[in-house]
Formats: C-alpha cells, sequence, structure tokens
C-alpha cells in the first residue's frame, strides 16, 4: 500500500472544529480587508483631483495635436471644485464628512449589532459600502462637479461601513479564547494594512486614465464579499454544534419528530428510564413533549436556557469596565495618527519627493507594510509580558522622533525613504492595532462582565468609535495646518502621539507594579 501524501497527512491532523476556526479566521480577514481596500481609493485620487497645471497643459497640448479622444478630452487642470486654491481644506473636508459618520455611526453600531443577527447585519454594511463606493466613482463618469455630491456619498458610506468593526470582532472573539490572543489578533489585524495596499494599488492601476475606476471596482469587490459573507459566515461554535444536532435528530427515523435547536428550544428534557447512570457531562437531548419517555441513543448536545442567555450591555455599563475610558482615549490619538497617513501620505509624498500619482500610492504602501509587522510585534510582546498597556507605550515612545525624522523626507534619498516608511508604519500602526483587537477582545471578556459575551460588540464599539472619532481630526487638521507648510501637520501628529502615550501611564503603572505576568490577559484593574 503506498503511503499516504504528506500533504494529505497534514490536512487530517486538524479535526473539524480546528478547521471551521481556521475558515473563520481565513474568511473574517478577507472581510474587513475589503472595508479597508474600500476606503483607500479616496487618498491615491487626491493627486488626481488636484494636479500640476503645468504637467496637464503638456498632456492636454500633446492630446490635442494626435486628436485623441477621450471621456473628458478637455483635460482640465484639476476636477472642479477641487481646482481652487483653497483645495487642501476641501478634501480635507471629505475625509472629515466621513470619518465623522464613521465615528458617529460607531457608537451606535455595536449596540444595534448586539441585537441583529452579526451575518445580516454584516452583509447588508457591506453591500450598501459597494453601492456607496461605486457612486463615487461615478461622479467620473457622469461628469459631476458638486462638492455636496462628494460629501454626501461619504457621509452615508461612513455611516453603513460601521457595520464592519464590531461584526468581525465579535465573531472572531466567539472562536478564540485569550490563549495567544495577542499573537492571534495581531496576524488578523494585518487585514488593513493588507486592504490599504490592496486598495492603493487597484486605485493607483486606474487613476491617472480614470480614477472613477479607482473607486468602482473597490466598490464591487466589497458588494462580492458581503453575498459571500450571507452564504459562509459563522457567527460563533454554538451554531455549528445547533445545526449538527438538528441534522442528526432528522436523520433518525424513530423519533419523526422535529428539533427545535438552541435557539428555539423547549424547557422539556428527554426522560431517562429508571437506573439510568446520570452522564458527567452536563448535556441533554431536547424533544418535544410528546416524545418523552421514547428510548432514542443518547447523543451529547450543549443546551442552552432562555433563562441563562445574557443581555446586552448598556453604553454606560460598558464604560465602567476597567481600562475601557484610557484605552478609549489611546485610540483617539493613535487613530489620529494613524488616518492622517491614511489619507494623507500619498499626497505628501508626491509633494516632498515630487512622484506622480501613480508611484507615490505604490511608495506608500510600504508604510502598511511596516503596519502588518507592528501589528504582529505588538501581539507577541503584549503575549509574552501580559502587558497591553507597556507594549503600546513603548512604540508610541519610539514612534515620535521617527515621525520628526520622516517630516525630512525630502532630504533624504529613495533608499532612506522606504526604511522610513517601513519603520514608521511599524510604530503607528502597532499600538492602533493592539487596541483594536486584542485588548479590546480582552475588555469585552472582562471578569467584571461574569461571562456576558454579548457586551464584546459595544466594548469593541465604544473604543474604535472614540479612535474614529481621532480619525476624523486628523485628516481634518492635516488639511487645514498643511496650508502653512508640512512641518506644523507633523508637529502635530508627534504632539497626538505623546498624549496617546500620557493617558495610558496610569495602566502602564499598575502593570509595572504587578507581580502578575499571565500571557494574553492583561493586568487586572479595580473598578473606577
Amino acid at each position: 500500500m503506498a503511503p499516504v501524501p504528506p500533504g494529505i497527512r497534514f490536512m487530517t491532523s486538524f479535526n473539524k472544529d480546528q478547521w471551521y476556526k481556521a475558515f473563520t479566521f481565513a474568511l473574517t480577514f478577507l472581510l474587513y480587508t475589503s472595508f479597508h481596500l474600500s476606503r483607500k481609493p479616496i487618498s491615491i485620487v487626491k493627486s488626481e483631483l488636484h494636479k500640476n497645471c503645468s504637467h496637464v497643459m503638456e498632456l492636454s497640448t500633446e492630446s490635442s495635436r494626435n486628436h485623441r479622444p477621450g471621456l473628458h478630452p478637455e483635460l482640465e487642470c484639476s476636477w472642479k471644485p477641487f481646482d481652487r486654491s483653497n483645495y487642501k481644506q476641501l478634501l480635507g473636508a471629505m475625509d472629515y464628512s466621513f470619518l465623522c459618520a464613521y465615528a458617529i455611526g460607531m457608537y451606535l453600531s455595536g449596540i444595534i449589532g448586539e441585537r441583529l443577527p452579526i451575518r445580516l447585519y454584516l452583509t447588508v454594511g457591506m453591500l450598501a459600502s459597494g453601492l456607496f463606493t461605486c457612486i463615487f466613482g461615478l461622479g467620473y463618469i457622469y461628469d459631476i462637479h458638486s462638492l455636496g455630491f462628494y460629501i454626501f456619498v461619504q457621509v452615508a458610506n461612513g455611516l453603513v461601513q460601521t457595520t464592519g468593526w464590531p461584526s468581525v470582532v465579535t465573531c472572531i472573539g466567539n472562536w478564540f479564547g485569550k490563549g495567544r490572543r495577542g499573537l492571534i489578533m495581531g496576524l488578523w489585524n494585518s487585514h488593513t494594512s493588507v486592504g490599504n495596499i490592496l486598495g492603493s494599488l487597484i486605485a493607483g492601476y486606474y487613476v491617472s486614465s480614470n480614477w472613477g475606476l479607482s473607486f468602482i471596482v473597490p466598490g464591487i469587490i466589497i458588494a462580492v464579499m458581503g453575498v459571500i459573507c450571507f452564504f459562509f459566515l459563522i457567527e460563533h461554535p454554538n451554531d455549528l454544534k445547533t445545526a449538527s444536532s438538528q441534522s442528526s435528530a432528522a436523520s433518525n427515523q424513530k423519533l419523526h419528530k422535529s428539533w427545535n435547536g438552541a435557539n428555539g428550544h423547549k424547557d422539556l428534557y428527554l426522560q431517562y428510564k429508571q437506573g439510568t447512570k446520570k452522564q458527567s457531562w452536563d448535556t441533554e437531548l431536547l424533544l418535544g413533549q410528546e416524545s418523552i419517555g421514547v428510548c432514542v441513543p443518547v447523543q451529547q448536545v450543549v443546551v442552552v436556557k432562555s433563562e441563562a442567555e445574557p443581555s446586552p450591555i448598556s453604553f454606560m455599563g460598558a464604560l465602567r469596565i476597567p481600562g475601557v475610558v484610557e484605552f478609549s482615549l489611546c485610540l483617539f490619538f493613535a487613530k489620529l495618527v494613524s488616518y492622517t497617513f491614511l489619507f494623507w501620505l500619498p499626497l505628501y509624498i508626491t509633494k516632498a519627493a515630487h512622484l506622480d500619482a501613480k508611484k507615490a500610492g505604490d511608495l506608500s504602501t510600504l508604510f502598511d507594510v511596516g503596519g502588518i509587522v507592528g501589528g504582529i510585534l505588538a501581539g507577541v510582546m503584549s503575549d509574552k509580558m501580559g502587558k497591553r498597556a507597556t507594549t503600546c507605550a513603548v512604540m508610541l515612545l519610539l514612534a515620535a522622533p521617527t515621525l520628526y525624522g520622516f517630516s525630512m523626507m525630502s532630504q533624504f534619498g529613495i533608499g532612506p525613504t522606504i526604511g522610513m516608511l517601513l519603520v514608521c508604519g511599524c510604530l503607528v500602526n502597532g499600538p492602533y492595532a493592539l487596541i483594536t483587537t486584542a485588548v479590546s477582545a480582552d475588555l469585552g471578556t472582562h471578569k467584571s462582565l461574569k461571562g456576558n459575551a454579548r457586551a464584546l460588540s459595544t466594548v469593541t464599539a465604544i473604543i474604535d468609535g472614540t479612535g474614529s472619532v481621532g480619525a476624523a481630526v486628523g485628516p481634518l487638521l492635516a488639511g487645514l495646518l498643511s496650508a502653512g507648510g508640512w512641518n506644523q501637520v507633523f508637529y502635530m501628529l508627534m504632539t497626538a502621539d505623546f498624549l496617546a502615550l500620557l493617558v495610558l501611564m496610569r495602566l502602564v503603572m499598575k502593570e509595572l507594579r504587578s507581580n502578575k505576568n499571565r500571557p494574553g490577559v492583561a493586568v487586572e484593574m479595580k473598578e473606577h
């Protein structure tokens, strides 16, 4: 008999639950990748909405000589209304409209998400986001020059995109426990950077020829992923057990009764014959009333009683969880820095390094490559030390001088610029990634909740919602301050980095004074 191939041996070494866990990890990774993929095009297209006029006039002259017709044959210098001298403020207003709507919607999204099926909630949000992203691109196709149109689409898209983060974090938190949560979440959170990279490459491919497609293609991708979410997302491991139990009961011809399942069960249990030995596990088979006394093979089924169902946590109740306020404020400043880079880095590279929109977009992806490394590194460090706040503080402390060095990018060659992009991306996105994933999951399953896992969505929404307020403020300030020079923008970013470090100091001191060093669990904090 021929030996079993190594690949097959590897596949069979995992049980069904492990395969489902890996599938959920990969699916939620791809789902949120598509969210960030659809957010990135605006930062690439900015340099096309307001272009170098002399360069465009040369193209216009060449085009008229060759008589090459196009969708917009006039090849105007910039896309109205962004051809004005205050174009930076107008572009900043577009960023602010999206991020402000996102921040406001995020506080409501977690509360709504706890009360609706995650799969349906996420599917509707992704389909709507795909629609509004495509509508923005249609502004180019139909030659729309109304600032109000673009701001309306940004606001609508910002609101529907809030369905994503609380949903995927709750789902991944349901499937993975606290063991090595920092590493797992660090790997998983790289979807943010992967989405930014793919979004930059896709938008950069179309930006010079037809910037409308820079939005339409990502919009189609996120809509398709929404359909995949509807058909394949498994919200909780218990959903599989329920489905398996229903299938087993339906296939047993002796019962001739339908199985109600864990979500619609009756408080009636199978009565076994006198003298039957009681099972050591706390499981029983739920049947209809008419089936009591029927002798059937015993199956191990988890019982979820309706009276044990935890109620959704209130907004104020979530704020009282130790650490939520501190990490929320820290994320406010950390996300301010990260999203300023997300929305303004390609334009800054275009101006500082004198590159065209496509090359600047491609070069900006290195910042996200560094972000992938930073998220994983932060997760591993926090797992080893058992100190989430301390890990964030160290990376924030190192980020400040890196930001100062990055502000002098125009004085460097291409080699040092690449290095600065990687290092800066690692240190800026490391704390941001750790707080939005592992820290949120830790706090959402804090011991003060007494096992109420339904609080995870609300806690995640509060933390990320507060961070999203900072994400809205950062690009807006960048648009206003950049009029006086890019140095002022970097001074603002360094100040935000210092404040993020400052608000964490109380938790850092508690961690350093603590003798506990349990991997994957932040130091326990008293109620305050």
